[in-house]
């Protein structure tokens, strides 16, 4: 257990070292498949361009060699013209025809390395101008350096008729071993092969160079194909590093206009409370005071009318009581957490009725403890923001609120018959757009949606919330539905 510490900690910080920032995972996310696709495309282009090589240069190589056993055909039909007099008109043990043909075929040589060669059945070789150690010798056996067999395979295929065989030879020219096509018929009435060949060094020479020049190109391809990916890499880089600072930058002014409306709505909160404060609460308690005094006045002086001041005095404290309560229901209604979204959204629409003598009508299902914290604050807001523009803006005549929920979550659609959003824009569109802001961003938080549908015969809000943010069902009711107006109550199943 002593040393799993030690291990476990040094895992963290290696972990912690190389745990990628989220630009880091971006960029990652935009190489990583650029560079699979370059490697992919490298290999397959590659293969392709390796493959139709090599079918090239063996076409190539076929095509030459097919070229240089037409040559050995030709010369070989010169040679048994140039014989055919003697060797037509001989008889197989004729030994005077055979040394004229031994002697013409001997003095036939061509090129630099071109000559007639002969061998007997026996493997004895009776012509080789240009290697006479070769005459009179019997090469039954010889074989190549690289263990082909030469003489018998020679004579094996003259005993058929004609044909080629390909093997190393000692070229007279230089003395170096090259490969060699020999071309062979077969003089049957002498039992003779007759041959010449042809060195094709120069074809595999030709070949080898096109072979090396094939490579060159495909490391050319190589080279091009990893000079395109490290500019788009490049590009890439250069590219999310000026995404990642606009970004950035358009982050930080979001940030500080957002930080500047924060600021905004808590000084206009301020200053509704403070407006509240001075016209209701201030002049009520002044009132007070001025009664009070005028009571105090005429309990001094014996007067029967002091009694009535101190009424007075009392009704308005009560009125400044009532006040308080009013404004700290609006800044937090005790309610809200004490009976649910229901009553809540039932006491601000009758209130609202009340204060402002418009027709209301409220429609809700049981909601009592189905909603968290969270959702039930923020669909108030919503509410008591859209009433206040209704107030504010809309002059209408009929609001209806209606709450309910369902298999997506839970919805609050607020309706009014006034003129519509874009005539109260019109009239005050820093107020009433706050406002909007403030309802969408209280929605955005639950992941939720608001839509606003205004025509000039009215408009509708409606905030819904996902199902993330209801509840477990409790027994219980959220106790009546009334207000000013129609009230409605509607139980769920």
């Amino acid at each position: 257990m002593e040393n799993k510490l030690p291990e476990e900690t040094t895992f963290q910080r290696l972990r912690d070292r190389i745990r990628l920032s989220y630009a880091q995972k971006i960029f990652l996310l935009a190489t990583v498949p650029l560079m699979l696709a370059m490697a992919a495309i490298s290999v397959l282009v590659a293969l392709q361009a390796r493959s139709l090589a090599d079918r090239e240069i063996a076409e190539l190589e076929n095509r030459l060699i097919a070229a240089k056993r037409t040559e050995l055909q030709n010369y070989l039909a010169l040679a048994r013209n140039a014989i055919s007099k003697d060797y037509g008109r001989a008889l197989p043990d004729d030994e005077a025809a055979k040394e004229r043909v031994i002697q013409t075929l001997a003095a036939m040589i061509y090129g630099q390395d071109g000559y007639f060669f002969v061998f007997d059945y026996d493997g004895n070789n009776l012509v080789a101008p240009r290697q006479t150690e070769l005459i009179n010798v019997n090469w039954s056996g010889l074989t190549d350096s690289a263990g082909t067999p030469i003489v018998d395979e020679l004579i094996k295929i003259a005993r058929r008729g004609s044909g080629y065989h390909s093997y190393l030879w000692h070229k007279p020219s230089t003395g170096d071993e090259a490969q060699m096509v020999s071309y062979v018929v077969g003089l049957q009435d002498w039992r003779w092969g007759l041959g010449t060949g042809i060195f094709i060094d120069d074809i595999l020479e030709t070949v080898t160079i096109a072979r090396s020049e094939t490579e060159a190109r495909v490391r050319e391809t190589f080279l091009w194909i990893a000079g395109i990916t490290m500019i788009a890499l490049l590009l890439v880089f250069f590219t999310g590093l000026w995404l990642n600072i606009r970004e950035r930058r358009l982050a930080d002014a979001k940030l500080k206009a957002l930080t500047q409306r924060i600021f905004d709505t808590q000084e206009e909160e301020r200053g509704r409370v403070a407006r509240e404060l001075h016209d209701s609460i201030s002049q009520i308690l002044v009132s007070v005071r001025y009664t009070l005094e005028l009571a105090r006045r005429r309990l001094r002086t014996g007067d029967e009318r002091a009694e009535e001041n101190l009424d007075a005095g009392i009704d308005a404290l009560g009125g400044a009581i009532q006040e308080v309560r009013r404004i700290s229901r609006d800044l937090r209604p005790g309610v809200l957490d004490d009976l649910g979204l229901g009553p809540a959204l039932q006491s601000l629409i009758e209130e609202f009725g009340n204060r402002t003598g418009l027709t209301v009508e409220f429609e809700t299902v049981v909601f009592r403890n189905r909603l968290d914290q969270d959702a039930k604050i923020s669909l108030y807001r919503v509410a008591q923001e859209a009433l206040m523009n209704i107030e504010r803006h809309a002059e209408a005549s009929h609001v209806s609120l209606r709450v309910f929920g369902h298999k997506g979550g839970a919805t609050l659609r607020i309706a009014d018959n006034g003129r519509g959003i874009a005539a109260a824009r019109a009239a005050s569109r820093q107020s009433l757009g706050l406002g909007l802001r403030n309802m969408q961003e209280r929605i955005e938080q639950l992941d939720g949606t608001l839509r606003i549908m205004s025509t000039r015969t009215g408009t509708i809000i409606e905030a819904q919330v996902p199902l993330t943010h209801m509840l477990a069902p409790e027994s219980g009711t959220d106790g009546p539905k009334s207000g000013n107006g129609t009230a409605r109550e509607r139980k769920s199943a």
